[in-house]
C-alpha cells in the first residue's frame, strides 16, 4: 500500500510541476526575430564618423563599422553580436526603400519564416544568401522600410573579429 501512496504522490507532484512549469514559461513560437543583429544607416562621410564615434564615444571601429558582442540569455556560453555600421549615403544596398537606415534581425527559422511571410503575402524583396556566418533575406515593411533577416551562424562570425562582409 506504501508503494502505491509513493507512486501516486510521485505522480502528483510530476504532474504539479510539469503543470507549473506551462504555466511559467514561454512555449517555442518556432520561428521568429530574437533580436537586433545590426543598425545600418546612411551618413555624407562613414569613416569620418565612425572616427568621431571612436574618437568621442570609445566605440572600437573595424573595417565596416562595429561589432557589439554580448552573450546569448538562453545560453550565456553563447556569444552573439550586433552591428552598427554607416553606409555612404549613395549606397544602393537599402533599395527599394529610400529610407536613410535598415534594421537587420537576428532570427531562428528563417526558412519557416520566410514560408509564413508568403503565406500572409509579405514577399521577399530577393532570394537567401548563404554565407559562412548565416543566411540573409530582405524585405520590404508596410511603410517602406527595407529590413534584413538574418539567421546567425554565430560561431563563424565570431572567427570574422571586427571585420565583416555586410
Amino acid at each position: 500500500m506504501k508503494k502505491i501512496t509513493l507512486a501516486i504522490l510521485l505522480a502528483a507532484a510530476f504532474l504539479a510541476g510539469f503543470g507549473f512549469s506551462r504555466l511559467t514559461t514561454t512555449p517555442n513560437t518556432g520561428p521568429r526575430v530574437t533580436g537586433i543583429g545590426g543598425i545600418f544607416f546612411k551618413a555624407k562621410d562613414p569613416a569620418a564618423l565612425k572616427t568621431w564615434y571612436s574618437k568621442n564615444l570609445g566605440i572600437r571601429m573595424g573595417a565596416y563599422g562595429s561589432n557589439f558582442e554580448w552573450r546569448q540569455g538562453a545560453d550565456s556560453t553563447k556569444k552573439g553580436f550586433t552591428l552598427w555600421a554607416p553606409f555612404k549615403e549613395t549606397t544602393k544596398y537599402f533599395l527599394p526603400s529610400e529610407k536613410q537606415f535598415m534594421i537587420n534581425y537576428r532570427v531562428e527559422g528563417l526558412q519557416q519564416l520566410l514560408a509564413n511571410l508568403k503565406a500572409a503575402g509579405i514577399l521577399p524583396t530577393d532570394t537567401i544568401e548563404k554565407a559562412s556566418y548565416g543566411s540573409f533575406i530582405h524585405l520590404m515593411d508596410p511603410e517602406g522600410n527595407k529590413i534584413e533577416l538574418w539567421e546567425p551562424n554565430d560561431v563563424e562570425y565570431a572567427k570574422l573579429g571586427t571585420a565583416t562582409t555586410k
